[in-house]
């Protein structure tokens, strides 16, 4: 197996087929992304990048609890299948039963809503390719990039369930906004998001 470095430094990718990837996710301890043959290591997570998942899966977790909505965090995959990609979010909601790919139970295929907590090795691939692969998901219309550095969170929603071309974006920035979570019908305040993150 040849591993090559690329940039940034903490990413580590070699190419594996989609059969050997997936026997390596069962047993390894690290996540790996995969894209179309080529695998990512994707790098470890901060106190503060794992606090604000966990906020963010407890607090939403508690206001869907009544709904047919499911909450997952990242030990599942969303399986991209146009892109040949299977990825892992820091957390997804499914409307209803989630839908595997095959036979497989790890690997999603109809996320509607998606969360990244941004870190610096991951932020321009979470705002730039990755949101175009997420976007190619037929259930997927909303998407949130969190900072673990300061209270702000980038919303892109999707305004046409029958286009892929018209997300809105808007900007939360201060502690005291609430975030309107269009897709599943519910509030949330950056400061439950932020709880006990010192910034």
């Amino acid at each position: 197996m040849v591993f090559a470095q690329t940039s940034p430094p903490e990413v580590i990718t070699t190419r594996l087929t989609l059969d050997e990837y997936r026997a390596m996710e069962e047993t390894n301890p690290e996540r790996h992304e995969y894209r179309n043959g080529e695998i990512i290591t994707m790098s470890g997570g901060s106190e503060s990048y794992s606090a604000i998942a966990s906020n963010f899966l407890i607090y939403l977790g508690f206001l869907l609890r009544d709904t047919d909505f499911r909450l997952y965090n990242s030990d599942l995959r969303v399986w991209i299948p146009e892109y040949q990609c299977g990825t892992y979010t820091d957390l997804m909601v499914v409307n209803g039963e989630p839908e595997f790919n095959g036979n497989r139970n790890d690997e999603i295929l109809n996320p509607m809503l998606i969360v990244e907590v941004l870190s610096p090795v991951t932020v321009a691939y979470d705002r730039g390719d990755k949101f175009r692969k997420y976007r190619s998901i037929a259930s997927f219309c909303e998407y949130l990039l969190v900072s673990q550095t300061e209270p702000y969170i980038e919303q892109y929603h999707n305004l046409d369930r029958d286009s892929n071309d018209r997300w809105l974006w808007q900007v939360h920035s201060h502690l005291e906004r609430t975030i309107i979570l269009h897709s599943l019908n519910v509030e949330i305040s950056l400061t439950e998001i932020y709880r006990r993150i010192n910034f």
